[in-house]
């Protein structure tokens, strides 16, 4: 039985989240042949100022990013 796990910053709505658990449970069941019902997807969003991009912060990372 796999055990994903998707770390991910926040702000995605439930639909994306669920969107995103129901594509990583297909292709396992299509590339794998496992059932579904074995697939278990843990989503974990983690805030930007926790996460670290080039020994730097992606909260820094992103204030320093031009804006369109």
């Amino acid at each position: 039985m796999p055990f994903v796990t998707v770390h991910m910053w926040p702000g995605r709505s439930k639909e994306a989240k669920a969107k995103v658990i129901k594509a990583i449970t297909d292709a396992l069941t299509e590339s794998a042949g496992i059932p579904a019902e074995a697939t278990q997807v843990a989503i974990i969003e983690v805030p930007q100022e926790n996460w670290g991009i080039g020994g730097v912060c992606a909260s820094e990372r992103q204030a320093h990013q031009p804006h369109p």
